[in-house]
C-alpha cells in the first residue's frame, strides 16, 4: 500500500523576543506621605468649595427673591390705586412708577398693556407666566433670559381685569456668585499648597527615624560596629530602636568571634608550617640523593608550602583589619618612582609601566609596604588569570589646566576578562572567579584582591575593575587615590 500522506513542512519557532516591560518605578515613602496630604487637602477643599458654594448661592438667590417679590408686590399695590384713580388707561399709572424708579414696569389692563422706557414688552413675559397671573390669579415667578442676561420675571393680579408685571435684573446675583467662586478657589488653591507644606514637615518627621536607622545601618557597614541607635519614650520608635541595637550587639558579637576564630587558627597554623617548611628546607637541601619521582613529589610540596604560608599570612592580615589592629605608616611617595620600585620585587619584575608626563611629578601619602602589596597582589592577580603578560599604567585624573587632586593606577592583563555581574564579588573574600567563594584551580586563595580593597580604602581611595580601554580582551583593575603635585 503506498502511503499517501502529505508531509508537513516545519516550521521555524518565532525567535522574536518580546520587551520585558520596564517595572513601575515605585514612590518613596516620603513622597507617598507627601501625595496623601495634598490629595487630602485638595480633596477636603474641594468638598468644603461645593458645599459654601451651594450654601451661598441658595442664600443669595433667596434674598435677591425675596427682595424682589416684596418690592413687586409694593410696586403693585401702588399700580392698583393708581388705576382707581384713572381707570380709562393704565398708562398714568406705569408713569407714576416710573417717576418712583421703578425700571421695567408692565401693566395689563382692560386686555391693553402699558409699558415703561426700559425697552421690556409683553412678548417677553412667558405665556406660562402671563396665563397664572392674568387667568388663574396666581401670583407667580420665572426666571427669563432677555439678550443673553437672565431676570426674574414677578406678576401679581391687581384686579378683576388687570395685572402687573415687572423685571428684576440678576446680574447683581451673578456678580456676587461669580466673586464667591473666586473667593473658593483661591480657598481651595491656599488650602492645597498648605497641604502640600503640612505634607512635606510631616514626610520629614515620619522619615526622620528612617533616615536616622539607615545612617547607623551604613556605619556598621562601613566597620563602626558599635553604632546604635538612640532609644526614644515613642512607642512606636522604640520598637525599631530596641530591634536594631540587638541585631546590631548580635552583628557585632558574631564578626568578633568570627575574627577571633580567624586569628586563632592564623597563629595556630604558623607553627607547624614552620616546622614543615624547615623540614622541606633540609629535604631541598639533600635533592641530589632523592630518586626523580621524590624530587617531583618535593617539588610539590614546596610549592603547597609556599603557597600554605601566603594564605596564612593573609588570614592574618585580614584578621588584624577585623581587629581594626591596622595602623597606616604614611608618608610621601612620587607615584612613579615607587610603582617602578614595586613591580621590580613582584612576581613579573618584567612588567612594563607606562606613566604619563604629567604623572611622573606627583605624589601620594602613604603606607609604602601596604601599598606595594596592592601593587603585587595585583600583579599577581593578571599572571595567574590574565595570561602571564600584565600591564600598568599610570595617569592623572584632572585636566591640565587644574591642579592635581586624584591619580589613578591601572593594571591590565590579557585574560578573559571579568563579566560585569562578578566586578563587584572578585573583591570580596575568597573570591576565586566565576562566583565568589568557587574554588576553581590552584592558584591563589581568593584573599588577594580583598586585601587590595581593604588597603585602598584605608588610603582613602577605591578600587574597581573594567574592560580594557583598547577595546582588546582582558581586565583592567583601577586604583584611585589622592594626590598632588610635586611644586619645582
Amino acid at each position: 500500500m503506498t502511503d499517501t500522506t502529505a508531509e508537513i513542512p516545519a516550521v521555524a519557532p518565532d525567535t522574536r523576543t518580546i520587551p520585558r516591560p520596564h517595572p513601575r518605578r515605585k514612590w518613596g515613602l516620603r513622597r507617598r506621605i507627601l501625595l496623601i496630604f495634598t490629595l487630602g487637602a485638595l480633596l477636603l477643599s474641594v468638598v468644603l468649595a461645593f458645599v459654601t458654594y451651594g450654601l451661598a448661592r441658595s442664600s443669595v438667590v433667596q434674598q435677591q427673591d425675596e427682595a424682589a417679590r416684596g418690592l413687586a408686590r409694593s410696586n403693585a399695590s401702588t399700580a392698583a390705586i393708581e388705576l382707581r384713580g384713572s381707570p380709562s388707561s393704565a398708562q398714568p399709572a406705569v408713569d407714576r412708577l416710573v417717576e418712583l424708579g421703578v425700571q421695567s414696569p408692565l401693566i395689563m389692563y382692560n386686555g391693553d398693556w402699558a409699558l415703561g422706557r426700559t425697552g421690556f414688552d409683553e412678548t417677553q413675559l412667558p405665556q406660562q407666566l402671563r396665563n397664572r397671573v392674568i387667568e388663574d390669579g396666581l401670583a407667580s415667578r420665572m426666571v427669563v433670559e432677555i439678550d443673553s442676561e437672565f431676570f426674574l420675571a414677578i406678576g401679581y393680579r391687581i384686579e378683576p381685569a388687570a395685572a402687573y408685571f415687572e423685571f428684576f435684573s440678576l446680574e447683581n446675583v451673578n456678580d456676587t456668585l461669580r466673586s464667591v467662586r473666586l473667593s473658593l478657589v483661591l480657598g481651595t488653591i491656599i488650602t492645597t499648597a498648605l497641604g502640600v507644606v503640612a505634607g512635606s514637615f510631616a514626610a520629614r518627621r515620619a522619615v526622620r527615624p528612617v533616615g536616622v536607622a539607615a545612617q547607623a545601618a551604613k556605619a556598621i557597614a562601613g566597620g563602626r560596629l558599635d553604632t546604635r541607635l538612640e532609644l526614644t519614650e515613642d512607642p512606636d520608635l522604640s520598637v525599631l530602636a530596641n530591634s536594631f541595637n540587638d541585631m546590631a550587639t548580635a552583628l557585632e558579637e558574631r564578626i568578633e568571634r568570627d575574627a577571633r576564630f580567624a586569628s586563632d587558627v592564623s597563629h595556630e597554623l604558623r607553627s607547624p608550617l614552620m616546622t614543615l617548611s624547615a623540614s622541606v628546607e633540609v629535604m631541598d637541601a639533600r635533592r641530589d640523593e632523592l630518586p626523580e619521582r621524590a624530587q617531583s613529589a618535593l617539588d610539590l610540596l614546596k610549592s603547597d608550602v609556599v603557597r600554605f604560608q601566603g594564605l596564612v599570612e593573609d588570614l592574618l592580615e585580614i584578621s588584624r583589619f577585623d581587629a581594626g589592629a591596622v595602623r597606616l605608616h604614611l608618608e610621601e611617595l612620587l607615584v612613579a618612582e615607587f610603582v617602578r620600585q614595586a613591580v621590580r620585587i613582584s612576581s613579573v619584575p618584567d612588567t612594563v609601566v607606562d606613566v604619563s608626563e604629567r604623572s611622573e611629578m606627583v605624589l601620594i601619602n602613604g603606607d609604602r609596604r601596604r601599598l606595594a602589596r596592592v601593587i603585587a597582589n595585583l600583579i599577581d592577580n593578571a599572571r595567574i588569570h590574565g595570561d602571564g603578560h600584565p600591564e600598568v599604567a599610570i595617569r592623572v585624573v584632572d585636566a591640565a589646566d587644574r591642579p592635581v587632586t586624584k591619580v589613578r593606577i591601572s593594571v591590565e592583563d590579557h585574560g578573559t576578562g571579568v563579566a560585569e555581574h562578578e566586578r563587584a564579588l572578585v573583591f570580596e573574600r575568597f573570591a576565586r572567579g566565576g562566583v565568589a567563594g568557587r574554588r576553581a584551580g590552584n592558584d591563589g586563595a581568593g584573599l588577594g584582591l580583598s586585601l587590595v580593597d581593604e588597603h585602598v580604602r584605608m588610603h582613602g581611595g577605591r578600587v574597581w575593575v573594567e574592560d580594557r580601554l583598547d577595546g582588546e580582551p582582558g581586565a583592567r583593575f583601577v586604583i584611585e587615590l589622592d594626590a598632588e603635585e610635586l611644586d619645582e
